[in-house]
C-alpha cells in the first residue's frame, strides 16, 4: 500500500491543479492495478438510506373469487357506513332465543384451530376469512360443501350476517367482504370473543 501511495504521489506531482485532477483517475488506476481500456471511468459507490412506508391499514392478504376476481383482505380499525353495530346483550339475547331472529347469522371469522382450542359463541358458524377469505363468493353447493350448511341468500332481504372474531378486527374485514359479494345486511360485534368472556357470556364447544 505505502509503495502504491508513492507511485500515485510520483504521478501527480508537478501538475497543475486542474491537470492532477484530470490525471488522477488514470495515476488511481495504474498505482492499484485496475488500469482498463482508454475513456473508462471509475464508478463511486453511495449509499442511501431509504425510508420504507408502512400502510396505515395494516396487513392484506389476496384471494380469487370465481372467474379470477382478486378479493383483497383489507384490516381495517374504521366501521364501514351502514354496519350494524352489535353489543354483547343483543348477542347475548341472540343466542338466548335464536327464533326470535331466524334470518340473522353469526359467524366467526377466526380461524377453525383458535376454536379449538376456546369454543364459540352458541349457535355460531366458523368462516375462516384469513385462511377463505373467498367463501361469500363461492357457488352456494361449494360453501355447503365447506361449511355443512346452505349459505345464506345473498338476494334474501331478511338475511343478516353478524360477524365476530378474537378482538373486532378480523370481524371488520368479514363483514367488508360480505358486503362486496352482495349481503345488505351486514353487522359486527366489535367486543368480539374478548369481551364476550370477559362478560360471561355462555361458550359452545
Amino acid at each position: 500500500m505505502a509503495s502504491r501511495r508513492i507511485a500515485l504521489s510520483a504521478a501527480l506531482r508537478g501538475r497543475s491543479s486542474a491537470s492532477a485532477a484530470a490525471a488522477a483517475p488514470r495515476a488511481l488506476r495504474a498505482a492499484f492495478g485496475t488500469a482498463s481500456s482508454p475513456g473508462a471511468a471509475i464508478t463511486a459507490t453511495t449509499t442511501r438510506t431509504v425510508a420504507i412506508a408502512r400502510p396505515t391499514v395494516g396487513r392484506s392478504s389476496a384471494a380469487h373469487a370465481p372467474g379470477g376476481r382478486s378479493l383483497g383482505v383489507r384490516w381495517s380499525s374504521d366501521t364501514p357506513a351502514g354496519t350494524k353495530i352489535w353489543s354483547f346483550e343483543e348477542i347475548q339475547a341472540l343466542t338466548t332465543t335464536p327464533s326470535s331472529k331466524p334470518h340473522v347469522l353469526l359467524i366467526d371469522s377466526r380461524e377453525p384451530s383458535e376454536l379449538s382450542q376456546t369454543g364459540r359463541i352458541p349457535g355460531a358458524l366458523n368462516v375462516p376469512v384469513a385462511s377463505a377469505p373467498d367463501s361469500f363468493h363461492v357457488p352456494a353447493d361449494e360453501f355447503e360443501d365447506r361449511y355443512g350448511t346452505p349459505r345464506p341468500d345473498p338476494n334474501d332481504p331478511d338475511v343478516e350476517l353478524v360477524f365476530y372474531c378474537k378482538a373486532g378486527v378480523r370481524s371488520r374485514a368479514a363483514a367488508t367482504i360480505a358486503r362486496e359479494a352482495g349481503y345488505k345486511n351486514v353487522g359486527e360485534y366489535p367486543g368480539s370473543w374478548i369481551d364476550w368472556v370477559e362478560k360471561g357470556g355462555k361458550i359452545e364447544r
